[in-house]
């Protein structure tokens, strides 16, 4: 009897295929996020596990899945899963933590122009019968001579500063740690304090993981300092913003925009979770853009983070340590494919 693999979301047909090798796999052929309950339920006598943005893995979760070995992550940032539980228990657990970066910084791109530019707007007015013709209106900000700042630079930090570096704008930054100067020279960059690049920026882009220490870091405070009317763009983590205090900021005219691809009711591991984007937020559509959670949605992309985490999985059923794989788990028992 093969071991019994569960993909919680849908995948291409190619990866099933390839789990298929090794594996009795149970899919979710739908489109849809199954209920903790339903994945519990098909996960109870899997020997490894596929899991993406949505799920969750903690101690309880463990209890009900005895023979679990392998938990194979089809993302970069794992904060909503018990890692050090998986350790303790013998279980693998590998993310693909380096596809996701280009992507990301293309989107940010994307929203930082269609934000800035009211290209929805337009849009909407030429689907509506509104257009017709060139008037004097809709003035947006442009990005030539502007100060764009980068809260973060890690490998999408980085990459969006490379990409913004053609602009004929102002690139600051803020980390902890500095870029080496031979990039900072090729990019225009400078790196400054927070409350610099906060009250001097046109444009504020975070790019932070989820921690403790930058939890609604862009809050009622932080915007106060930001230079009135301008941007914020957020594609790294809805919690990083505080959604409220951007909402009552857009109202008061002290923010002139703000674009989002990730959202505060996304933390799966925050018991407080808000259960939706605010109203205040999803009404104000002449400063808001908005899109669900595309930073990583190429087709090629996706194609590949989900093939290099059902590779992770081949690995370690085969007995070997998965490539991804970011524990060492406490005296593993691999399950041998085809055992």
């Amino acid at each position: 009897m093969k071991p019994q693999v569960v993909v919680t979301h849908w995948v291409h047909p190619e990866i099933l295929e390839l789990l298929e090798s090794v594996a009795e796999v149970i899919p979710n052929n739908t489109r849809d996020t199954l209920s903790r309950e339903e994945v519990l339920s098909r996960a109870k006598n899997a020997a490894a596990i596929m899991v993406f943005m949505p799920d969750s893995i903690d101690e309880d979760f463990l209890n009900v899945c005895p023979k679990l070995r392998m938990v194979g992550a089809a993302l970069k940032g794992y904060d909503n899963f018990d890692v050090e539980a998986c350790t303790r228990r013998g279980i693998w657990f590998s993310i693909v933590p380096d596809l996701l970066t280009i992507p990301t910084a293309e989107l940010t791109i994307g929203l930082l122009l269609g934000l800035t530019r009211h290209m929805l707007e337009g849009d909407r007015r030429i689907r509506t019968g509104q257009f017709q013709g060139w008037r004097p209106e809709l003035y947006g900000a442009g990005l030539t001579g502007q100060t764009l700042g980068i809260i973060g630079m890690g490998a999408v930090g980085t990459a969006i500063a490379k990409r913004l570096a053609g602009f004929d704008m102002r690139l600051v930054y803020c980390d902890s740690v500095a870029l080496d100067s031979a990039r900072e020279q090729a990019w225009g960059l400078e790196r400054v304090s927070l409350d610099a690049l906060l009250q001097e920026s046109d444009f504020v882009v975070p790019m932070l993981p989820m921690t403790p220490e930058t939890f609604h870091l862009i809050n009622d405070d932080s915007i106060a300092r930001m230079k009135r009317g301008a941007y914020l763009i957020n594609a790294c983590r809805g919690s990083v913003v505080d959604e409220q205090a951007v909402s009552t900021a857009l109202k008061a005219g002290h923010l002139s925009g703000y674009a989002a691809d990730v959202y505060e009711m996304e933390e799966w591991r925050r018991a407080d979770r808000p259960a939706g984007i605010p109203q205040s937020l999803l009404v104000n559509q002449a400063q808001t853009l908005f899109t669900p959670h595309l930073g990583s949605a190429v087709k090629e992309v996706r194609l590949e983070i989900e093939r290099q985490a059902a590779l992770n999985i081949v690995q370690a059923l085969s007995g070997q340590r998965p490539v991804g794989a970011i524990n060492n788990p406490v005296e593993p028992t691999l399950v041998t494919a085809g055992c």
